[in-house]
């Protein structure tokens, strides 16, 4: 498999899923600018969408969007227990928390990316954003995970995606499991350096471009499907 990415994207979570679930892959970089990967393809040929991810699976086909792309690499390896069984409650419940880091976090974080978004804009998605934050803090309690004790492709998601925050100049710190479970907080506080220690996450932030903003101001952050 080939994993197609953007430093400092969305993509980090797939890497960090692909790795945990122990499975081969190689990863691909792509330049934001010229749409050029490294492994010579124009990235237009590999997802005519023009973001990521963009999972190339062995049998030619190419898997795209967060939401699918993250439960197929869970289902490739169901030891590592990324996902529940297909089927159950707890299935579906993954695929809310999904669903709402898609919807509600990753694409209210994007127009603070860009330099064209105007400022009523910016000021409007900090407010949902806050606000939207302020549940998933409650809803997580003191539980390590999303799920609960089990780390699931969800945490890798959320991971990624709060590690934008501090680039983009919005604040964790009234959220605390939100710092925990931030790149932020695996520096920084005990249980997020556990957690770093249990996942390799730090390894992982260098991996691809860490979870850090886009590079070029106004870049999209990847998918949010």
């Amino acid at each position: 498999m080939k994993l197609y990415y953007f430093s400092g994207a969305c993509s980090l979570a797939s890497n960090i899923a692909l790795r945990e679930a122990g499975l081969p892959f190689e990863l691909v970089k792509v330049d934001r600018r010229t749409r050029k990967a490294t492994d010579g393809l124009d990235f237009g040929e590999v997802n005519p969408k023009g973001y990521v991810p963009a999972l190339a699976l062995d049998n030619g086909e190419v898997l795209t969007e967060n939401v699918a792309v993250l439960q197929y690499i869970a289902d490739r390896n169901p030891a590592a227990k990324l996902a529940p069984p297909a089927g159950t409650m707890e299935r579906y419940r993954l695929v809310e928390w999904l669903a709402f880091i898609s919807s509600e976090i990753h694409k209210n974080f994007s127009p603070l990316s860009r330099d064209d978004a105007p400022e009523e804009t910016k000021q409007y998605v900090r407010k949902v954003l806050s606000a939207r934050l302020e549940y998933l803090n409650r809803a997580i309690g003191n539980r390590p995970y999303l799920m609960g004790e089990q780390f699931t492709v969800a945490d890798a998601y959320l991971f990624t995606v709060l590690g934008w925050s501090r680039h983009l100049n919005f604040d964790l710190g009234k959220w605390p499991q939100m710092v925990t479970l931030s790149p932020e907080g695996v520096k920084l506080t005990e249980k997020g350096k556990r957690l770093g220690r249990e996942h390799s996450w730090k390894e992982l932030l260098g991996a691809q471009g860490g979870a850090a903003a886009p590079s070029v101001p106004g870049a999209p952050l990847g998918s949010a499907g």
